[in-house]
Formats: C-alpha cells, sequence, structure tokens
C-alpha cells in the first residue's frame, strides 16, 4: 500500500530529472526549469531540467509523478522511466557543484540520476513553478548551455522518441492538439528523426493509417489555402 506520508530527509546520492517534451504546432519543445531567486549572472546559475533529490523511502516513480504532475498541472500524461546516468564525473562542474552545495545545505559526492520521460500537450498550466522554481519551455534545437550532464539526457531520450514513434505511435499523438493538420504531424516527425520528410511519402506512411482519421474540418481564416483537419482515433490502432 502507498504510504501517505514521505519523510522529507533526500537521499544525497540519488536524483530525478524529467524530460518533457510537447508540440507547439511548429516546434518539438523541452520544459527546463531556473530557480526563480537566482540571478541569471550568477557563475552558478544554469538552466536545469525538472528534477530533484529523491526522498528517503519514496518511490522513484512517484517522484517523477510528483515533478510531472506540478508543472504540467494534470495527472493524466505519459510517462516512462527511461534510464540512470550515473557517470562519475557528472558533478565535476564546479559551478554544479556550487548551485546544488547551495541549495541543499550540504556537501555533495557522487549522484546517479534516474531519468524520466514524459509527452505533454503544451497549454497555459505548463508555465507554471515547482519548487520555487520557474519552468519555460526551449526549442530542442535551441537549448541553453544546461547544468550537469543535462543536455547529454535530452539527446539520449530523443533517440528513445524516434523509436517509440515507430514502434507505439500513439505516444506521438499525446503531444499534438485533438484536431491536428498533416503539416503539424510532420513538422513533429521531422523534428523527432531530425531531417525531412518527403511529403508524398509521409501521405503514403503515415496518413494512410486507419487510426488517423480525417475530418470534414479545415482550418478557418488562414492567408494560405485552408487544410483539413485530422485526429487520432486509438480504437483503430489493433486494426
Amino acid at each position: 500500500m502507498k504510504q501517505n506520508t514521505i519523510d522529507h530527509t533526500f537521499d544525497p546520492h540519488v536524483s530525478i530529472d524529467c524530460v518533457i517534451l510537447g508540440f507547439d504546432g511548429e516546434s518539438l519543445q523541452v520544459l527546463l526549469t531556473r530557480h526563480a531567486d537566482e540571478n541569471p549572472d550568477a557563475r552558478y546559475s544554469r538552466a536545469k531540467l525538472p528534477g530533484r533529490l529523491l526522498y528517503t523511502m519514496e518511490n522513484p516513480d512517484d517522484a517523477a509523478n510528483d515533478i510531472i504532475n506540478q508543472l504540467t498541472g494534470t495527472r493524466n500524461h505519459y510517462v516512462k522511466q527511461f534510464r540512470a546516468f550515473g557517470s562519475p564525473t557528472r558533478t565535476n562542474d564546479p559551478k554544479d557543484v556550487l548551485w546544488l552545495e547551495n541549495a541543499i545545505n550540504q556537501k555533495i559526492g557522487r549522484i546517479v540520476t534516474i531519468a524520466y520521460l514524459s509527452v505533454v500537450k503544451i497549454n497555459n498550466r505548463t508555465h507554471r513553478k515547482f519548487a520555487g522554481y520557474e519552468a519555460a519551455w526551449y526549442k530542442v534545437n535551441e537549448m541553453p548551455d544546461l547544468a550537469f550532464d543535462h543536455g547529454d539526457i535530452i539527446r539520449e531520450v530523443l533517440k528513445e522518441l524516434e523509436q517509440l514513434s515507430s514502434l507505439q505511435p500513439q505516444v506521438i499523438f499525446e503531444m499534438l492538439p485533438a484536431k491536428f493538420t498533416a503539416l503539424q504531424m510532420r513538422h513533429l516527425y521531422e523534428q523527432i528523426c531530425g531531417h525531412e520528410i518527403d511529403v508524398r511519402n509521409f501521405s503514403k506512411l503515415v496518413l494512410s493509417k486507419p487510426y488517423i482519421v480525417p475530418l470534414d474540418e479545415w482550418e478557418q481564416n488562414v492567408s494560405h489555402r485552408a487544410a483539413r483537419y485530422y485526429k487520432f482515433q486509438a480504437s483503430k490502432m489493433k486494426k
């Protein structure tokens, strides 16, 4: 049975970091945090993945869901434990060590982090604060300099997402709006795989899938030719 209370003593050697990805209709984006009270010019102030040290006796999955729930404002999201990152050099940068020791008021040695992948729909609820941190979306191809090995973690998660887009395509629709155009969907696929996709091939291989249902609805009040809307129908996946 899940405990109702958690010992809020940190384990100084194990952390949770969450790679939360979303799509704004044009760009694949990742949610990053910065401490609300940090001076952007401070020598230990760098953007980071949302995360924290694990509490004593806390389940890692519960910690990840707590972080994601607070940042996204919803409990209805896809989340997957990805892998652990434990290089002995991941806390070697003096800027990162200084920030962390200031944050938790104790000396820090080696930290192993358990990384989670989550995909969400970007909306006004995802610009939130978490434990004193400000969250903001960044394009994955325009990320700032990140703390620790967080840039490496994001790059590895993107490789995982590319595989998931083929093996579990329903994950992709967690980021798209309920009604989407073929162009929006193609842009998302292109940014996941890192290269352009031929329009004709895309229509043949993706839009022909039975679970991508064309609607009798088109874009309104646009300066270009109105595009048709589609929707994802999970019930047709097995067919």
